[in-house]
């Protein structure tokens, strides 16, 4: 049983899968859960009080999920706090905004509870490991990357990254020169040990690019296995 003191909050309009939620996490995991029915509950929940993870409906009343997890992002008390999005099947660009935004990943409904609990787990024992820290500083030409304080220097200027965009840069920098492939990343990012949509490992590559600007280009694609992030002395040594 997980530690009864995890805090989730579940941010879901629809009652009957919302008291599901509420009492298998209650049941299984031992979480403390609260929940809100409305975006603007949720909002205000999440920036009032300190959560372990939140669970986040997109289609609410009112504010929408995505409204909300760009709001929580933006806010710094809460701008790391995991975050599950669930989505209607049909809802394709909703799966990918949500992530753009800065959802660590997401839940296609209908689901299983199995799987939800799985993913929730997962999510709470990584972001318990982060706060437990180590070792943290990891260096590259250009790029500082302090883990344990979250931050981040791209050429001497701090930069901003969300906790999973943290963990992902980590991991590829970590093994530089060798191939990540999109399980493995999974497993080591995300701490899932079963087969879950690569495309939120892609999302997350290609946001975190972005963010690094000209050093994203050391995160290199191999086309059909996974990522390799190659320091800048190896890419000088091919010129």
């Amino acid at each position: 049983m997980e530690h009864p003191s995890r805090k989730v909050l579940i941010v879901e309009d629809e009652e009957d899968i919302a008291e599901s939620i509420k009492y298998n996490l209650e049941k299984e995991g031992g979480f403390a859960v609260t929940v809100a029915r409305t975006g603007e509950t949720g909002l205000a929940l999440a920036r009032q009080k300190e959560f372990d993870l939140i669970i986040l409906d997109v289609m609410l009343p009112g504010i929408d999920g995505l409204q909300v997890c760009r709001e929580v992002r933006a806010n710094a008390p809460s701008s790391h706090v995991p975050i599950l999005m669930l989505t209607a099947r049909a809802e394709e660009t909703d799966k990918l905004v949500g992530l753009e935004l800065g959802a660590d990943d997401y839940l296609t409904k209908p689901f299983s509870m199995r799987e939800l609990m799985a993913r929730v787990k997962a999510q709470v024992r990584r972001s318990a490991r982060e706060r437990r820290g180590g070792s943290s500083w990891i260096r590259d030409e250009g790029l500082e990357i302090d883990i344990e304080g979250h931050r981040l220097w791209i050429n001497g200027r701090e930069a901003s990254l969300t906790r999973m965009e943290f963990a992902l840069l980590g991991a590829l920098v970590k093994s530089r020169g060798r191939v990540l492939t999109r399980d493995r990343l999974l497993e080591t990012v995300w701490g899932y040990d079963q087969h879950v949509s690569t495309r939120t490992v892609d999302v997350h590559v290609r946001r975190l690019r972005r963010k690094l600007g000209k050093i994203g280009d050391r995160i290199e694609t191999v086309f059909g296995v996974g990522y390799r992030f190659r320091g800048a002395a190896d890419r000088a040594a091919d010129d």
